[in-house]
């Protein structure tokens, strides 16, 4: 305690033995006056020592604070200079007025005093009004500054070895993946013992020599099948590389009749296990579903896709066919009815696929419904036969007539689409549990996840292809009418261009089994006629084509003509067929008013890939998107994805 302190404690008690004899006096004066008046004097020398007392307090009270405030301010000023902490004022001219020794040590300086702020600092130039926080970089340090605008001060902390643990963390967050091999069985089929061996040891190397460069850790859990881990550092490599193992794997084996190829699912950014695990699943069937031959790449909310550069492989056995054909007849004997949908605006495909599928609820003694939402020229002359028809007329209903006649009972089987956003009605499907796709798109991240059958196969020429198969399975002693028949036969003919693009041996069999049945080539002939007008209109937009990156073209409508999306995808097939063509685009406005786009390609190009990064989808040899805006805006941004992915990887390989 200091001694000042002391002295006042002293103090308060002669203050109160001073009052005490205060009282005593005055009860002596009663008694005796002498004794009274010698107390009084003795009261009047204590008196006068407690007002010394008190003034001794007084003086040595002031010059403790004042003491203590020197202390104070010089321990602040110290602590102000070697804090590790920059501090900074400026004036309203944005002037450097003062700053604390951290600031020049920071920039290199001996002062900084007069210097503009905005000149020292170019970072806070692009600063907005709110934004009162910001990161910059000096000298490979990182410093986070504070801005008081109202003070005129800057404070910097130096966070670069906080920076460098998120960055540490983040590479070391964990990725884990599968990677099978998609057509094991078709591309080692009809080889002997000793050529498959040596083949697999060939591709388990090479996967192997993959892993072990970019520091994965690698463990075959089945014969096709392998599981990795790997940090998020490692993923970022394999991405920059885009996956080059897809392409090593698919040359070591080229010289088989058919090539090996990798389906790859990878998963990473959530600290759960078990859901890392599922997205690397999800991933990978994502990469299946999609025609194998490429990787998924899931990051949290981003899903990427690489590879894909080759055609689905068809798979020789139809064992798939047969099961999910009985799978589908118990689902159907199950429900009270069957409401059957494929995309907006129809095409050949889904009305025929939608037909079949009828069949099979009809045969099953339920009732069935297509649901049918404007008709487009491409089917209009089908639609037309199908109306004279009162056996299938009764059977097409509008999307609000199908909204009342759903329920929980009711199978909605969607076909030639598995994204519930492309349907004409996808409130229909939040009123049924029970769902069935059937589709031969490649799969996309817009998918039907709660579907309670699910039928793609992305090598199939149509979905009319696998509803014929499924078809074959669904009964011993089924019997199609004409039109039927015919309207199955239509959706391939389209879809493969009259047998000249994607076929393969199943697809003639589907074919060989609808003529059996019934169906009318020479109908489908007459179904399928161009009238001249039409066909002028397409030259219209042919003219316009120009080719770019030598084998690429590329025809723009000309602003204010407006042409169904079925007429630039004509014209898509159309500029395919030059010479020296392997890959066509045509942008046109639409009568809707949006810009659409048809891509089309001979197997050399991943188009699909194409029309993804632009809101679209599709097959890797057919692809559309629809977009807002004007023509020249969907012109340049097509070129520049085109540009991207020639830097990237090379238009054809």
């Amino acid at each position: 305690m200091p001694k000042f302190l002391l002295k006042r404690w002293h103090g308060m008690h002669i203050v109160w033995i001073f009052a005490l004899l205060t009282v005593l006096i005055l009860i002596l004066f009663m008694y005796s006056w002498t004794i009274s008046v010698i107390a009084l004097v003795l009261c009047g020398i204590l008196g006068y020592y407690t007002l010394q007392a008190e003034q001794a307090f007084r003086k040595d009270l002031n010059e403790y604070v004042s003491t203590l405030s020197h202390r104070v301010k010089r321990a602040g000023s110290e602590v102000i200079h070697e804090l590790p902490l920059g501090i900074l004022l400026y004036n309203e001219d944005k002037i450097i007025e003062w700053h604390n020794p951290f600031v020049a040590k920071m920039l290199g300086k001996d002062s900084l005093i007069g210097e503009s702020v905005n000149e020292m600092f170019p970072v806070l130039k692009t600063r907005k009004d709110k934004e009162l926080k910001l990161e910059m970089t000096i000298d490979k340090q990182i410093y986070e500054v504070q801005v008081r605008p109202d003070e005129r001060l800057l404070y910097f902390t130096d966070i670069t070895a906080l920076k460098s643990l998120q960055l540490r963390y983040e590479e070391e967050k964990l990725a884990v993946g599968i990677i099978m091999m998609d057509n094991l069985d078709e591309a080692t089929q009809g080889l002997d013992d000793q050529t498959r061996s040596i083949m697999m040891a060939k591709v388990t190397g090479e996967i192997t020599e993959w892993a072990q460069k970019h520091q994965m850790y690698l463990r075959r859990t089945a014969s096709d099948r392998y599981f990795v881990m790997m940090d998020q550092k490692g993923l970022k490599a394999l991405e920059q590389s885009r996956f080059e193992i897809l392409d090593e794997v698919r040359d070591i084996t080229i010289e088989n009749k058919l090539p090996m190829t990798l389906s790859i699912g990878i998963a990473s950014g959530t600290s759960s296990l078990t859901e890392l695990g599922h997205w690397a699943q999800t991933s990978l069937d994502m990469a299946l579903g999609r025609g194998g031959d490429q990787a998924a790449v899931k990051v949290g909310e981003r899903l990427s896709f690489y590879g894909g550069r080759t055609n689905a492989i068809e798979k020789r056995t139809r064992v798939r066919a047969r099961v999910i054909s009985h799978a589908l007849r118990d689902l159907i004997k199950d429900c009270d009815k069957v409401v059957i949908m494929g995309h907006r605006v129809p095409d050949m495909d889904a009305i025929g696929a939608a037909i079949g599928v009828l069949k099979m609820a009809h045969v099953s003694n339920k009732e069935g419904y297509i649901v049918l939402e404007g008709v487009n020229p491409s089917i209009q002359k089908l639609m037309e036969t199908v109306y004279e028809d009162e056996k299938l007329n009764r059977w097409f209903i509008t999307p609000d007539q199908a909204m009342q006649i759903t329920n929980s009972r009711t199978l909605a089987v969607i076909v030639d689409t598995h994204r519930a956003s492309m349907t004409p009605e996808p409130r229909l499907l939040q009123l049924t549990p029970r769902k069935v796709v059937v589709d031969h798109h490649r799969r996309s991240e817009d998918f039907i996840h709660d579907a309670t059958l699910v039928y793609m196969e992305p090598y199939a020429s149509s979905t009319c292809e696998l509803v014929t198969e499924l078809l074959q399975y669904f009964h011993e002693r089924l019997t199609m009418g004409v039109l039927e028949a015919t309207a199955l036969l239509s959706g391939i003919v389209v879809d493969t261009r009259s047998f000249s693009l994607r076929t393969g041996a199943r697809t003639f069999e589907a074919a060989s089994f609808l003529r059996r049945s019934g169906a009318d080539s020479s109908l489908i002939q007459r179904l399928l006629k161009e009238d001249l007008e039409h066909y002028i209109q397409k030259a219209d937009v042919v003219k316009n084509a120009v080719v770019i990156f030598d084998h690429i073209a590329l025809a723009v409508n000309e602003p204010g003509r407006k042409y169904s999306q079925l007429l630039i995808a004509q014209v898509a097939d159309t500029l395919l067929t030059m010479t020296g063509i392997m890959a066509s685009f045509v942008i046109s406005e639409r009568p809707d008013g949006l810009i659409g786009i048809s891509a089309r390609s001979l197997g050399e190009m991943n188009v699909q890939v194409v029309m993804e990064r632009m809101g679209g989808g599709g097959h890797l040899t057919n692809a559309a998107t629809q977009l807002e805006g004007t023509l020249a805006e969907a012109t340049q941004r097509l070129k520049q994805i085109l540009s991207e992915i020639h830097a990237e990887e090379g238009l054809f390989e």
